[in-house]
């Protein structure tokens, strides 16, 4: 007899789903994994040219600054924000875009908006006072929040825009750092601050004939408005009222502007190799009242508090935020909770887990049926994996734009697009002629560091920190280097490694980076380095956790698991702190504030 689980859903359902997930996964992998995307610097040069401001001339810079940081994004902002207020008035941004924003600069797409509840993804909003118009926000409002930020904080005065890092040294003999980039600078700098975030780089899927065609095509993060009409803004593409459009590509990036195209093209062909999984994201407006309510001393601190401690299974007593993120969280803790003491066991906590999972990815293949009325096309749009096996989603336009009559799907069956041509793509045998091809393929995340951020770190007795980490990525925090004195790296790996909430991250590590700089000025330290030892013994208690928790190989390929290929020796390092997100934030509070700052080293100048 085959019984119903507590879950609801019956053991052969269990089964079935299993191995649909597997049969799905299967027939998407490939033997090149990450080498099937192409470099858009090598192939395509001019889909990474500026469309939004133009280059300025200026005269080469050759001067010191105490602190300089690469990337103007929210790292660069809240770091440079900190130094200010710890007293530090000289701090030069160097950012490869035309002004602050970061990921917010490039991305303009049409509809693009945060996926993390707005309150607790935009950084310093109760220090700007600023009130965001929308739980979640669009990019408008998130560019123009990071540039009144670099305005508040004076980081305008030295900041060098449209300009690239080509080689960074430290100079043992001045107890500095030298800065060379590509418009000839050559400066110092006491104190180095690497922002470059993970998803900066363009990538182009590799598909045969993609240099051949004749049209019009652009990468999403430099959507051309000259040629689709409209702006960031959300006016309608009316420049594409008489094309044939071609996206290819249905990550999150698609699932925002995919409703626009729909109603701005004459025919819009979205090409699918993998459906994304889109739950509700019930948008709506931000009630100026409700927010005065909400918006008393130390509210933001809270909210951030609050939402880690929610979504990463820590306990709190109320969920502020109320997301898609908390949502996915409150309902596995609740499962396992419901198991009696003695059977929470680590199998019967997974197998809770999995419940919860099958049940809300059932609810999510569900709203697709619901929604689209093409019965083909909505099967096509299921999504047959673990939630967290790809980036999750949250629209409330995607599906519908499905329903559009300009709107055509056409579902690979996790194979990709075959070619390209003059004139068109070829999928399924098919060729569809179009007037523009959008590549919505996303950005580079598993290929090695320093073709990403496009110079390498060149630390004591000539160390290059791609040589350091050649075997895996080694720091304390995920911030400090052995052997790379006065260089600070600001992401989430190896530290809280809060993917869910990427700015609670880079507000941390940026209180912390101040507050040891101000300590070493103080001090009159030159320099400022983790020890070997307490290096090694970060590594060592991070290996004591878990391990990654997302993207495991038995997902859907996708970048959470390298393309579905064995992971490399040092994956094993891309992990967070072990005790969780929560944690990890009280711990690193309490390493800055009691002034001792466990396993760095400050030494004092070289005496003349």
């Amino acid at each position: 007899m085959n019984a119903p689980a507590k879950s609801g859903i019956t053991e052969s359902e269990k089964l079935a789903l299993r191995a649909k997930y597997l049969e799905e996964r299967d027939k998407r992998l490939r033997p090149d994994g990450n080498d099937q995307y192409i470099e858009i610097k090598t192939h395509f040069p001019e889909y990474l040219e500026d469309p939004y401001t133009p280059l300025k001339p200026r005269d080469p810079v050759h001067d010191h600054v105490a602190f300089t940081f690469i990337g103007g994004g929210f790292a660069g902002l809240v770091t440079g924000a900190r130094l200010k207020e710890q007293g530090v008035s000289s701090v030069r941004i160097i950012e490869k875009g035309g002004d602050f924003g970061g990921t917010w600069y490039w991305n303009r797409y049409p509809g693009a908006q945060c996926d993390t509840a707005s309150f607790v993804y935009m950084p310093m909003l109760e220090e700007t006072g600023h009130m965001p118009t929308e739980k979640y926000a669009h990019a408008p409002e998130i560019l123009a929040h990071c540039q009144n930020i670099a305005r508040q904080y004076g980081l305008y005065d030295e900041a060098l825009f449209h300009t690239e890092v080509t080689d960074l040294s430290w100079l043992q003999d001045k107890q500095c750092w030298q800065v060379t980039t590509q418009r000839g600078d050559v400066f110092t700098s006491q104190f180095v601050g690497l922002g470059t975030g993970p998803l900066h780089v363009p990538k182009l899927p590799g598909i045969p004939g993609i240099e051949t065609f004749k049209g019009h095509s652009f990468h999403t993060s430099r959507w051309d408005y000259s040629y689709t009409g409209g702006d960031p803004e959300g006016a309608p593409l009316d420049g594409l009222k008489d094309k044939r459009v071609a996206i290819i590509g249905t990550g999150a990036t698609s699932v925002q502007c995919i409703p626009h195209l729909a109603r701005g093209a004459q025919t819009l062909y979205v090409f699918q190799r993998t459906p994304s999984s889109v739950d509700r994201r019930n948008n709506g407006p931000t009630d100026p009242e409700w927010f005065k309510t909400i918006a008393t001393p130390g509210w933001q601190q809270r909210w951030l508090e609050n939402f880690t401690a929610n979504q990463t299974g820590g306990m709190a007593d109320e969920d502020l935020v109320m997301d898609g993120w908390t949502d996915l969280s409150r309902r596995i803790r609740e499962r396992i909770q419901s198991l009696p003491p003695e059977e929470r066991t680590p199998a019967s906590m997974m197998a809770a887990w999995e419940d919860s999972d099958f049940e809300k990815m059932n609810d999510i293949r569900a709203r697709v049926e619901a929604v689209v009325e093409d019965a083909e096309t909505a099967e096509a749009l299921k999504a047959w994996y673990r939630q967290l096996c790809k980036r999750p989603c949250f629209h409330d336009e995607y599906l519908d734009a499905f329903n559009e009559p300009s709107t055509q799907l056409v579902d690979t069956d996790g194979q990709g697009v075959e070619r390209i041509t003059e004139t068109g793509v070829i999928a399924n045998g098919t060729e569809y002629e179009v007037d523009c091809i959008i590549y919505a393929s996303g950005f580079e995340v598993g290929t090695e560091y320093k073709r990403r951020s496009g110079f390498d770190l060149t630390g004591r007795n000539g160390l290059k920190l791609s040589d350091y980490w050649r075997d895996g990525m080694r720091t304390k925090h995920g911030t400090h280097v052995a052997g790379f004195p006065n260089a600070f790296i600001v992401q989430p790996t190896q530290g809280a490694n809060l993917i869910s909430n990427v700015p609670h991250n880079l507000t941390e590590s940026g209180k912390t980076i101040a507050a040891i700089v101000r300590h070493a000025l103080d001090q009159g330290a030159q320099e400022v380095e983790v020890s070997e030892a307490a290096e090694a013994d970060w590594l060592e208690l991070l290996l004591q956790g878990p391990g990654r928790m997302i993207g495991a190989q038995d997902c859907t390929p996708g970048y959470y698991n390298n393309e579905g290929q064995a992971a490399s020796p040092g994956a094993k390092y891309h992990v967070g702190y072990p005790h969780g997100a929560t944690a990890y934030f009280e711990y690193l509070r309490n390493w800055r504030s009691d002034g001792n700052f466990e396993g760095l080293v400050f030494r004092p100048k070289h005496a003349d």
